[in-house]
Order: structure tokens, then C-alpha cells, then sequence
């Protein structure tokens, strides 16, 4: 957040006491109180005290996926009631989504020994330690690269993300 000053935002990170929610609610108040337009960076602040609270080593964006336009005007008991209802809300979705990006990933690592390619042990490990690969990032030729892709499409162990004909994304 290169517009704010760094003690700045530790002002607005040390704004909330409390519970987990109530801090990052706090925080979030801080944050559009003093700056009403800095909307994305209160929301990564609000999410990154709450994950400070929990004891969370990485931030994950709970309260910016749950919170609505409208919440971000509220402000006090509202702010936080709202902070409630949106972590609700966005957990039950983080959870299917990592219910199912486990699922995903376990069946690639079904479907590597399948795999004939040289480099197809490394590709399998690009896949699964980034969120999208392009062909060309792979250790291998391009065509064979183009080739692993297509053919971990069709066993349903990646997807292709971009929808394009040419210069295509795969992840899982």
C-alpha cells in the first residue's frame, strides 16, 4: 500500500482490541473513517487483523469477500454486526472452495504416475505450488508441454482457465 505512510497503517492496525471480529471491524472503521475512499486497503487491513487476532499466518480475505458496498458505509455496532454476518458467509464459500481445490489436488497426484513425459514429476509440482501455469513455464519442449496440458485436461486433473485458443492457462 505504497499511498500510506507505514506508521500509518500500524496506527490503523493497532486501532482494534478485542475479539478477532470486533478488532478487525475496528480497524476497518479506522481506516474509512480517516481515508472514506481507501476501501480495498481497509478491507486488506480489517482481514489482516483478523488473521493476527486468530494467530493465522497468512491473511485470507474473509471480510473483503463477505462484505457488501453498502456494509462499508455502516460504521460502530452496524460495522460490526456486519463484519459478523460477511465472515459467516464468506467461510461457509472459503470452505467449499478448499473442500474442493483438496479434492482436485489429490486426484492430480493420482494422475501423475500416468504420466510418460521426462519432465512430468516437476510439471506435476509446478501445478501444484502455483495458481496457474502457462505451457511454456514447464521444463519441457513446447509441444510437449502443449501436449501434458491437454492431456491432464482430459483426465480431469487440470483445467484450462482462460478459455482461449492460444496462449492458455492451466491450473487446478
Amino acid at each position: 500500500m505504497p499511498a500510506f505512510e507505514p506508521g500509518q497503517i500500524a496506527t490503523w492496525l493497532d486501532a482494534g482490541e478485542g475479539a478477532p471480529v470486533k478488532r478487525a471491524a475496528l480497524v476497518l472503521d479506522a481506516v474509512l473513517t480517516e481515508a472514506p475512499r481507501a476501501e480495498v486497503p481497509a478491507l486488506i487491513l480489517a482481514d489482516s487483523a483478523l488473521a493476527q487476532a486468530l494467530g493465522w499466518d497468512h491473511v485470507v480475505p474473509l471480510l473483503a469477500a463477505g462484505l457488501k458496498r453498502t456494509d462499508l458505509r455502516k460504521r460502530g455496532d452496524d460495522l460490526r454486526l456486519a463484519c459478523h454476518r460477511a465472515l459467516i458467509s464468506s467461510t461457509r464459500e472459503a470452505v467449499r472452495l478448499a473442500a474442493d481445490l483438496a479434492r482436485r489436488t489429490a486426484h492430480l497426484k493420482a494422475v501423475a504416475p500416468k504420466l510418460r513425459a521426462k519432465g512430468a514429476g516437476d510439471a506435476v509440482d509446478m501445478f501444484l505450488t502455483r495458481d496457474a501455469v502457462a505451457p511454456g513455464a514447464l521444463p519441457l519442449p513446447d509441444r510437449a508441454a502443449r501436449r501434458l496440458c491437454d492431456r491432464l485436461v482430459d483426465l480431469g486433473a487440470v483445467r484450462e482457465l482462460t478459455g482461449r485458443d492460444t496462449f492458455r492457462l492451466y491450473g487446478v
